[in-house]
């Protein structure tokens, strides 16, 4: 859905952090996060599962991931209009 986010926060060294943001950006995409063999991976798909853009990190260094689900409000572009009869 869009609007749909996910918050990566990776060790950078050096007591340093990143922080990463992947955003489903148009009606209809979603946000799916898989974990193997030591790599996190985030990608955005569109309805027909076609994967749009992915972002990997290693395991080891990601010390935070908190996805932040869309509004319940749908945005203008995702309401399907429907027919009505007067």
């Amino acid at each position: 859905m869009k609007g749909d986010r996910v918050e990566i926060v990776i060790d950078a060294g050096s007591g340093t952090t990143r922080t990463y943001d992947i955003t489903a950006t148009r009606a209809g995409r979603k946000v799916g996060i898989t974990h193997s063999r030591g790599v996190v991976e985030v990608s955005e798909t569109t309805r027909g599962g076609s994967t749009v853009r992915t972002a990997r990190f290693l395991a080891g260094r990601v010390l935070a991931l908190v996805e932040h689900p869309a509004a319940d409000d749908p945005v203008a572009d995702e309401i399907t209009p429907t027919l009505r009869s007067v």
